[in-house]
């Protein structure tokens, strides 16, 4: 793992991640539940042992979820959170801290991870695509959607 990414483990490195996504949500006008209630959710997510969040340094952050399968006996990852704080742009910390998401799903045996991002953010969509990530079913198969509902 690239030494400017950690994974976060006490609490201060969580009320940090929580921070930075809280942050990163108003940064983008998106309802945040502010940064002390993210810390919090973290912090349970974590112990139950279904969560990673990473750090990069003190400007970055990425969250990943672990599930199992449906179609193998390995469980997935799925990349719900990463984000760089613009003052640290173009640095390779969001390439870092992707790459040890990667590397973490590896380790705990995960045959799969997957992520959503929007149409209108090229530059997340191009880190992706340079790691090896596609927007298809299966390489070079139909172009696969996201979509949600709030519940």
């Amino acid at each position: 793992m690239d030494d400017r990414v950690a994974l976060a483990l006490t609490a201060d490195d969580l009320a940090l991640a929580g921070r930075l996504l809280h942050e990163f949500n108003t940064a983008y006008d998106d309802p945040t539940p502010g940064a002390d209630a993210l810390a919090a959710r973290l912090t349970g997510l974590v112990a139950r042992g279904e969560t990673d969040v990473l750090l990069g340094d003190e400007h970055g952050v990425a969250v990943v979820r672990y599930r199992p399968s449906l179609w193998s006996a390995a469980d997935e990852a799925y990349l719900a959170e990463l984000w760089v704080s613009p003052s640290v742009r173009r640095t390779g910390l969001g390439r870092a801290l992707l790459r040890a998401c990667l590397e973490r799903a590896r380790e705990r045996g995960c045959d799969l991870l997957d992520l959503s991002t929007s149409e209108d953010d090229p530059e997340a969509r191009g880190l992706y695509e340079s790691e090896g990530l596609h927007a298809t079913e299966g390489v070079g198969g139909p172009t696969t959607f996201h979509y949600e509902i709030d519940l």
